[in-house]
């Protein structure tokens, strides 16, 4: 009777294609060869489909114009408020208003992105935001303070709810395309979104400068137009079934909430750069307002730098991402802690120490963002969440959201804390938030670590004494008896 063999078959799916990686073992272990020798080593195609670079291309566009758009108020809206007669507290309020309606408008679409159709939402998202960005550069000509401010927050929220269509989608078609490089991919496109967020600042501050508050908006809000037909033709469709689950079901699991903290913890700490690093700059270091966006590189330009690099180590090594996520959130709460300095320190503030702060900023944020939206997704499929788009839109729309909240946080308290007290330390205290959001994040982990690592009584039913193998019958012998 010839030995019996075992057949192992490891179906492995790639974004575009699938193979079959055949294993022949011998009762003894060793490998066994045949004529279909060539079938034994998986092939795979490193290029990308068709779909997968309009996809990249698409979204990349999306998230470079959205983000540029974005980034001109920074250097020079602040100061323009102030002039109307806005009080610091009411600027943070208009910052901080888009990000709740972008809460909002994340977690409404993020549920239905199924119903609503990804491309549709995208394409929309883009449409709204560039006529609300053309129209906010208008409202100079209004007169009156209460107006003013009225018409801000009007046009910002709409602008929200454009912003977090697009952007819920895009986050969930760059899953749903590159399922197995959602790191790799989701930093190489932060590469876009950090050159909106570095061109942005000093070229609205440029432009402002040389022809005033209107050119800079009207001038971006066209681009962002132009957008919507090149991705109406670039975009592929998506066809998906909507699922059961729920954002409640998501964000109730403690991974991803203590994740979100942290998440929350850096949109927060963005926010508050945006409404109050302006001022701060100009009347510490009397810097204009194209210095002012200068100085504003110090965070985006490391981030957009380290994104890609950092997302191809968290696909490469996932079990690097945890920690990748709490060291970065240190380091964010430090750079916060030194950004003014903190008063307890009594260190003088200097510029250069203000730069070298932004830098390590930016990419802190990029250890500890990268690999946020993974675990997450990944964390969901574990616990039962349906592989899919609108599992992907659950996570994207959450992530959105929580985001979102930060961005509310961030620009309002930091506001409210820099008119009452002062920038140094109101900074000081965005750095605490981080640093408690990181250690609760690196104990979760410490703990679930241990309870892996610990041995279990009962395994299947047996005890470790009947489930190991017989004396003189090796692993590999015990395991070929379950398949004779």
């Amino acid at each position: 009777m010839p030995p019996a063999r075992t057949l192992f078959q490891v179906k492995a799916e790639k974004t575009s294609s699938s193979f079959y990686y055949h294993i022949n073992m011998e009762p003894n272990g060793v490998r066994g060869t045949d004529n279909n020798a060539l079938e034994e080593t998986p092939t795979v195609t490193p290029r990308m489909s068709r779909q997968q670079v309009l996809t990249l291309i698409s979204v990349a566009s999306v998230n470079f114009s959205s983000m540029i758009c974005y980034s001109i108020l920074g250097p020079f809206f602040p100061y323009e408020a102030k002039k109307k007669g806005a009080s610091q507290t009411v600027i943070g309020l208009i910052f901080g208003c888009y990000a709740l309606c972008n809460l909002m408008g994340s977690l409404i679409l993020g549920k239905y992105i199924v119903q609503i159709g990804a491309k549709f939402m995208l394409v929309s998202g883009l449409f709204v935001s560039s006529v609300c960005t053309i129209l906010f550069g208008l409202l100079d000509k209004v007169p009156g303070t209460t107006t003013f401010v009225a018409l801000c927050f009007i046009i910002r929220s709409i602008d929200a709810l454009g912003f977090a269509a697009a952007m819920t989608s895009s986050f969930a078609i760059s899953a749903k395309v590159f399922p197995n490089n959602i790191a790799t991919v989701l930093g190489s496109l932060e590469i876009f979104t950090g050159l909106g967020l570095i061109l942005g600042p000093p070229f609205g501050g440029m432009l402002y400068q040389s022809f005033g508050y209107e050119l800079p908006f009207i001038s971006l809000g066209c681009v962002l137009f132009l957008m919507v037909p090149f991705n109406m033709y670039m975009l592929p469709a998506f066809d998906a079934v909507p699922s059961t689950d729920s954002f409640f079901r998501l964000f109730t699991l403690p991974k991803v909430f203590l994740i979100c903290f942290v998440v929350f913890t850096l949109s927060s700490g963005l926010g508050f750069l945006d409404a109050t690093l302006s001022i701060f700059a100009t009347e510490k270091f009397s810097m204009s307002p194209g210095y002012v966006g200068l100085l504003l590189l110090g965070v985006s330009l490391p981030y957009c730098l380290s994104s890609p690099l950092l997302g191809v180590v968290s696909d490469k090594f996932p079990s690097v991402r945890k920690w990748l996520m709490v060291l970065g959130g240190l380091a964010t709460a430090l750079g916060f802690c030194l950004l003014g300095p903190a008063p307890f320190l009594h260190i003088q503030s200097q510029l250069w120490l203000l730069i070298f702060m932004l830098t390590i900023i930016g990419f802190s944020l990029g250890m500890t963002g990268i690999p946020t939206f993974p675990e997450i997704l990944n964390c969901a499929y574990e616990n039962g969440f349906e592989e899919g788009l609108s599992t992907l839109g659950l996570v994207s729309g959450l992530f959105g959201a929580v985001w979102s909240i930060g961005m509310f946080f961030g620009p309002t308290f930091g506001g409210f804390m820099t008119q009452t007290m002062n920038f140094e330390w109101a900074a000081t205290v965005e750095g605490v938030i981080g640093f408690l959001a990181s250690i609760l994040l690196g104990i979760y982990f410490i703990t679930e670590r241990v309870q892996t690592n610990r041995p279990s009584r009962v395994i299947d039913g047996e005890t470790p004494e009947e489930s190991a193998p017989l004396l003189g019958q090796s692993p590999t012998d015990s395991v070929q008896t379950q398949y004779q």
